[in-house]
């Protein structure tokens, strides 16, 4: 854990809600991965945190529950591997001491090499520790400006569109939009095993028969799906389409969650070189490789619920029925929920924010999450646990913790606060924002990533104990 000094803690500032006058140290809005995990890491500094979260009162269209920390398009937060980008920021954000990822682990699931939880029992857990927490207060009600205290702002994608308007003025930049896309999710009953089976890629997983179920496709079968893919009707894009095109420079959508039909578009092969790849797979009623497949990952601890991997889609809810069906095993298959698309809002992090998440002109706000334009679950969860020590650090009066590049939050903040503007697209976690090494020859792209991950955990580790030290 990073250090906690004894320097005075400075009086708490007065608010007032319309009801009762508090006490609060920090406000945090946003209840969602980065602003739970905040509000957690501040609150164990010792700051009295006030934690908001609109919903109920104003809903979202994309949750489902009232829970915190509520996991949207996928139930998987990435590979589990050390030797990969997520493995890694998972490890760094376990040594800085997440408590989300404390909760991912008691929800996991069979997921092969990554780390899938249940859903409902995540947010569950996520909310139980925060609503038990003493330094913690929980308000469920929209934030229609941005506080003039102390503040860590972590609305997420979604957010509301008051509270944007007051981002903007506040930057005077116009915010950047993308479209971001839900995967459908089945029950495991209505699939059919007589054609599906259960496998993970290259053998690996945690059961015996394979962590993901599979569904083969023949040459003609995945040619057939593909056309009547790219034919099926679409949900009409509101009116915040016209902004989403002129606010995204580098296209309408996150290329790490592009809608299976965009990805169509591209060309008739493209799904089979992308998320229904077979690589590493085999049919065991031909012995042979699939021409294609789509994977199905358990979404609940119970089992009785599967997501397609990959199969974000803004396709009509009947049309989503119709040719998701024609997926071999998935012939009479039963929706739990549909695919979906939403606005994704992401503000100009080059010009706004230093690395540290604190806002270049207001010393006491601070951004995390989705909002940054770091993408990924984890991403989410790292920067939250960043801001939120960095806005106790300045609570406190302590210099701010800037992580070195050579670690893999470093370099997504360093990446969201130094790219170019005009081209600034989300970024996830991988290998190529990391400072760069000098490899051997003919070193392998795994033993790359082994090598990454070890100078990274190795500089953090340093780090920490230096700041013990201090």
């Amino acid at each position: 854990m990073c250090r906690i000094t004894a320097t005075p803690v400075k009086p708490s500032q007065r608010a007032w809600d319309g009801r009762i006058i508090f006490m609060t140290d920090l406000i945090v809005v946003g209840g969602g991965l980065a602003g739970s995990e905040a509000a957690w890491r501040a609150a164990q500094r010792g700051l009295k945190v006030r934690l908001y979260e609109m919903r109920p009162i104003l809903q979202t269209g994309a949750h489902q529950t009232q829970d915190l920390a509520e996991l949207v398009c996928s139930n998987s937060l990435g590979s589990n591997l050390p030797d990969r980008a997520s493995g890694l920021l998972k490890n760094e954000t376990r040594l800085l001491g997440s408590m989300l990822l404390e909760c991912a682990e008691q929800a996991s699931l069979p997921a092969g090499g990554a780390l899938a939880v249940d859903r409902e029992l995540f947010a569950r857990l996520v909310t139980e520790r925060l609503e038990a927490h003493p330094n913690i207060t929980i308000v469920r009600e929209e934030v229609r400006e941005i506080p003039s205290t102390l503040t860590i702002l972590a609305s997420g994608p979604l957010t509301s569109p008051s509270l944007s308007a007051s981002i903007a003025t506040l930057s005077g930049e116009e915010h950047l939009f993308f479209f971001d896309a839900i995967a459908p999710v089945i029950h495991a009953d209505s699939i059919n095993m007589d054609v599906a089976f259960r496998a993970s890629r290259y053998a690996a997983g945690n059961q015996d028969e394979g962590d993901y179920i599979n569904c083969p496709f023949t040459k003609d079968e995945y040619y057939a799906f593909v056309e009547a893919l790219l034919h099926a009707e679409r949900i009409e894009l509101r009116a915040f389409e016209d902004a989403i095109k002129t606010g995204v420079k580098a296209g309408h959508f996150f290329e790490g969650c592009l809608p299976v039909e965009i990805i169509a578009e591209r060309g008739l092969d493209s799904l089979a070189f992308g998320p229904m790849r077979p690589v590493g797979l085999r049919d065991p009623r031909t012995g042979k490789r699939p021409f294609a497949v789509v994977q199905l990952r358990q979404d609940n601890l119970a089992g009785s619920l599967y997501n397609l991997v990959g199969f974000q889609t803004n396709l009509k809810f009947p049309e989503q029925k119709r040719v998701l069906r024609k997926i071999p095993g998935l012939e009479r298959a039963e929706f739990m929920r549909y695919g979906q698309m939403h606005r994704n809002t992401f503000i100009a992090s080059p010009k706004l924010l230093h690395p540290t998440l604190q806002h270049t002109h207001r010393n006491d706000l601070f951004f995390a999450g989705q909002i940054t334009g770091v993408e990924g679950y984890m991403g989410n969860i790292a920067t939250g646990l960043l801001a939120g020590e960095n806005a106790a650090r300045q609570f406190y009066g302590e210099s701010l913790l800037e992580l070195p590049q050579t670690t893999m939050l470093g370099a997504l903040c360093h990446y969201i606060t130094h790219a170019d503007l005009k081209d600034f697209q989300p970024m996830k976690a991988n290998f190529g924002i990391l400072a760069s090494m000098d490899f051997a020859p003919k070193t392998g792209k795994r033993e790359r990533g082994g090598l990454y991950a070890e100078r990274a955990l190795a500089e953090l580790q340093l780090l920490m104990d230096g700041e013990v030290r201090a």
